[in-house]
């Protein structure tokens, strides 16, 4: 085969349009992919996240659908003051910008407040220890009420009047007392005492030993 019928072929009609179609392919695709990106990523959009926190969550749903938002409940938690299934928090917060789709994670508001165990203080701890892993914890303790005992040392937690354990769980809303030492101990601890004391033999300069003479 000469070289003129070899270039002659390479150059036909038939194999240029293949090229050219490639060529146009490639150049759709490219173009698709690029502008797709944008489209898929909302190139150049934001929005502003609206403050929702204090709504009540159909409302906040509502709200952040209408702004291109998606919302997700992640948790719970509990403020007495605000009503139930009001929003506690958001992220992102309220300002920040974002793009279309994005998601905004919530915090609700429970309806019941939450119920801790109590920690192992009984027994266990000083009142001041006590009182600041039950402060921790979320629960209100009161004024102590004092037993006879060690000093400061804890004898008892109470909820509305009745010993609790360790472990048992509580609500936060009930507060609790303290039973603690007053460093004085019970009537009965004294007599014990003070008996173990007047069994003790005595001893001292002033006894006297008792004998009888006897007379041959």
């Amino acid at each position: 085969m000469k070289a003129k019928e070899f270039f002659g072929k390479f150059c036909s009609k038939f194999l240029i349009w293949n090229l050219m179609a490639m060529i146009l392919v490639v150049f759709a695709l490219l173009v698709g992919v690029n502008y797709g990106l944008d489209w898929y990523t909302h190139h150049g959009e934001v929005i502003r996240v609206p403050n929702v926190e204090g709504m009540r969550i159909t409302k906040a749903r509502e709200l952040l659908e209408e702004n291109g938002l998606i919302v997700v409940v992640t948790d719970s938690g509990y403020n007495k003051r605000l009503p139930a299934d009001c929003v506690l928090t958001q992220s992102p917060g309220a300002g920040l910008t974002v793009k279309g789709g994005h998601t905004i994670y919530v915090t609700i508001n429970s309806s019941n407040s939450p119920s801790v165990a109590i920690p192992d203080v009984v027994d266990n701890c000083s009142y001041r220890e006590a009182e600041a892993k039950l402060i921790s914890l979320g629960f209100k303790v009161q004024s102590p009420q004092y037993v006879s005992g060690e000093k400061d040392w804890v004898y008892g937690v109470l909820c509305n009047g009745r010993r609790v354990s360790a472990g048992e769980r509580v609500s936060i809303e009930q507060p609790l007392i303290l039973q603690i030492g007053s460093g004085q101990y019970g009537a009965d601890e004294e007599l014990n005492v003070i008996g173990s004391e007047e069994q003790m033999p005595q001893s001292g300069g002033d006894d006297v030993d008792e004998f009888v003479e006897v007379k041959e």
